[in-house]
């Protein structure tokens, strides 16, 4: 039932955990403040997620708090119901209610072990999305990186963005390019004492309250360092359907990413997680902090190498993580009120660049034309329009292009041979038969998975039959055979019956054999002209033909 806790490593996952707390507690403000205007959510989603995923999840090392890509999506839930609630308490306990419906949708995947088919996503896609994911942070976080307010969701700051510089705060632009450039320019020799992140936080802060202490810096509004409390379900009616969707995509997203990390954790430690006790893990904490009132998390990629790199080994990490910071939280609440809304800005800005897939989209054209179309392609919905539209366009078209790609390679392998000069592998004595027949008898061969998109070429082959008085379906190297393809290659022997030729099938076994027992193909046939050996069957039709041929 709980994840690999193991005390053999006590001082390498204590050391872990210490270091992952350290990097989260910025992270967790910034996001905390990004997606509800209050750093509370974000704390204790950090801690909540951290504590239930490492006790119940699948991959003994994974760190799991709020993400970017959690937390612009939740934001987007966010904004959504406040625009229909009557006000904003109801619209802040759908919300939660909405992550509370991903953990259990996060479930769901996991004990019907989905996990396997979770990240079987085009790369394309998944980089588009992801990409996608950081454009929108950066976009969210320019009214405060600038000095102002928020102006509602992603096309209402783009489309107030001429404002937005016009009223620039100079004061407040100067502390959050300072953020970003400790962000960017910390040395690495630095970083291994000190992550870049609480660097930028404290620094940015203590700039605040001297060098910028007379100039009106918006900071974060006080919070109460006390147990967060229950959030009860709440459902709208009007809502609803909008809800589950919401809930699905959010879950979804939460899979993948915590999934993706726990790849590279295995990677990092040579082990092997359990991807569908992860996907319960998660779906557990983020029901926890749905509950308690906290933003969704998922696995995220900095805080598990951080641990990994600072000795953690074991469950016990992530555990000793989630303790640190919840002592943090209780013990210097009165403290983030200094913290400028600038510093965060630049924190989550820099992580919304980082999310961007800036390696792929430099290739993606070289590589190749149509994913660089797709990829772009689910970037520009991703902002401009929703993610279940970006998500479900991606995957359809990327689907679309490798099934006609795959289709074109696989009808390669459909082929019809009447003499033993065409491009086959014939025993000396078929090409005897075959010559011997002079044309009469066509050898019909299909290799490999016989997918939908071969029906075509199954058709187009049989279609060219030109005069002859036998066929010999040859299917000893199928190795699928899809209903589609099947369909079409029983409407080619109902044919060649009606013609009056004579129909032979080899090599039908397996799921090949039951497939067509089921399309009861094989009862239209003398039991005689079904044979595993395509010799006998080639015999068979050139002995059964006219004596004139």
């Amino acid at each position: 039932m709980f994840n690999r806790i193991s005390t053999s490593n006590l001082r390498g996952d204590a050391f872990g955990g210490v270091t992952a707390a350290v990097i989260a507690l910025p992270m967790a403000l910034a996001f905390g403040v990004a997606a509800t205007g209050d750093p509370a959510p974000g704390l204790w989603g950090a801690v909540i997620i951290g504590l239930v995923a490492s006790l119940f999840g699948g991959t003994p090392t994974l760190i799991s708090e709020p993400t970017g890509p959690m937390t612009v999506v939740f934001t987007s839930v966010i904004l959504s119901f406040t625009a229909t609630a009557p006000d904003k308490e109801t619209a802040m306990a759908m919300a939660f209610t909405v992550v509370i419906l991903a953990g259990l949708f996060q479930i769901l995947f996991g004990v019907f072990r989905l996990g396997r088919y979770v990240t079987q996503m085009p790369y394309t896609v998944i980089s588009g999305f992801m990409s996608g994911i950081g454009a929108i942070l950066v976009i969210l976080q320019l009214p405060a990186f600038l000095g102002q307010t928020a102006s509602g969701g992603v096309m209402g700051t783009l489309s107030n963005l001429p404002g937005l510089i016009a009223g620039i705060q100079p004061m407040e632009l100067a502390l959050a390019l300072i953020t970003v450039a400790i962000l960017w320019f910390t040395p690495s020799s630095l970083k291994r004492f000190c992550p870049p992140q609480l660097l930028a936080l404290v620094l940015g802060t203590v700039l605040s309250m001297t060098l910028f202490h007379d100039a009106g810096l918006k900071t974060i509004p006080p919070f109460n360092a006390e147990l967060p409390s229950l959030h009860v379900p709440t459902f709208s009616g009007g809502q609803l359907r909008l809800m589950f969707v919401d809930a699905a995509v959010l879950g979804m997203l939460g899979c993948i990413d915590a999934l993706l990390t726990s790849v590279v954790a295995d990677s990092l430690t040579r082990t092997e997680h359990n991807s569908n006790k992860e996907l319960v893990g998660q779906g557990l904490a983020n029901i926890a902090s749905g509950v308690f009132g906290g933003l969704p998390g998922a696995g995220a990629t900095m805080g598990t190498v951080v641990n990994i790199q600072a000795g953690g080994r074991s469950a016990l990490s992530g555990i000793f993580r989630a303790l640190i910071l919840m002592v943090v939280v209780l013990a210097a609440a009165p403290l983030a009120s200094t913290i400028p809304l600038a510093v965060l800005a630049g924190i989550a800005l820099k992580v919304g660049i980082d999310i961007i897939d800036w390696d792929f989209l430099q290739r993606a054209h070289h590589l190749s034309v149509k994913a660089a179309v797709i990829t772009y392609g689910v970037i520009a919905l991703t902002v401009l329009v929703d993610l279940i539209t970006a998500v479900g366009i991606g995957v359809f078209v990327a689907n679309v292009l490798t099934i006609d790609r795959m289709s074109a390679l696989q009808s390669r392998k459909v082929k019809t041979i009447s003499t033993a000069d065409d491009d086959v592998e014939l025993t000396d004595e078929e090409q005897v038969l075959l010559d011997q027949a002079s044309g009469k008898v066509l050898l019909f061969q299909l290799a490999g998975p016989m997918i939908f998109g071969v029906a075509k070429a199954i058709s187009r082959e049989h279609n060219a039959i030109g005069n002859c008085q036998a066929v010999v379906f040859d299917l000893s190297e199928v190795s699928h055979l899809g209903v589609t393809a099947a369909i079409a290659l029983e409407n080619a022997v109902k044919e060649a019956i009606e013609e009056s030729r004579q129909v032979f099938l080899v090599g039908a076994t397996g799921s090949t054999e039951k497939r067509l027992q089921k399309l009861k193909l094989l009862d239209r046939l003398p039991q005689s002209h079904i044979t595993g050996d395509r010799l006998d069957a080639l015999r068979l039709a050139v002995n059964g033909l006219p004596l004139n041929v």
